[in-house]
């Protein structure tokens, strides 16, 4: 996959405008204040395709991504405290709207923060994919706030916390210096050159 190439389709705040799925999908997923649009901007050398709003957890819609013939999807971050609870309850409908429907997910990457334990809504967040039987990765976000000597333990430490929720991988990365992002970037074009359209 040419990650240069990725380009932004559409924002879709109701599960009926979602595009129709006719290709394997990519889904990223997290607390609004993990780092998922900065992570998604290293993945595909831009700075500014995921932009980072200015109000975490205010605007509730899936962001899409066309790169070349995949989709990144990337969920509303949730967890931050100030959302009232209808833009809650719509964040709600919205994502199981998404993976109710027929669509062509192949991998979700679920990033946490590697220099904190999950929290409750990141908990929460394991315990739907393993319910729901969706296949995914960890992305530690801010590898780079660790010490060298931290790295492997914090990983160990994180692996043994998302393996009972059926976690196929843990990857420590760096949107700041890119560390990590060539293997997170191999795990996901092994998921798409084994996705088969078939969805979750």
């Amino acid at each position: 996959m040419n990650y240069n190439n990725c380009q932004f389709l559409a924002s879709y705040g109701l599960s009926r405008q979602l595009p129709d799925s006719d290709r394997p999908e990519i889904v990223f997923s997290g607390r609004s204040n993990v780092g998922k649009s900065s992570l998604i901007n290293k993945l595909c050398n831009r700075k500014n395709l995921a932009r980072v709003s200015s109000t975490p957890g205010k605007t509730a819609t899936i962001n899409f991504y066309k790169a070349d013939t995949a989709y990144f999807v990337d969920l509303p971050g949730y967890g931050y405290a100030k959302v009232s609870n209808a833009d809650r309850a719509r964040w709600d409908e919205l994502i199981n709207s998404y993976f109710e429907a027929d669509r062509a997910v192949c991998l979700l990457i679920q990033l946490l923060d590697c220099r904190h334990a999950p929290s409750a809504d990141d908990v929460q967040m394991l315990e739907y994919l393993r319910y729901h039987n969706i296949p995914f990765v960890a992305a530690l976000t801010k590898a780079d706030k660790l010490k060298k000597s931290e790295l492997a333990t914090r990983q160990t430490e994180f692996e043994s916390l998302c393996e009972p929720y059926g976690c196929q991988g843990v990857f420590l990365t760096s949107a700041e210096n890119g560390y990590g992002m060539d293997a997170l970037r191999a795990c996901l074009e092994q998921h798409l050159n084994g996705a088969t359209g078939d969805g979750v």
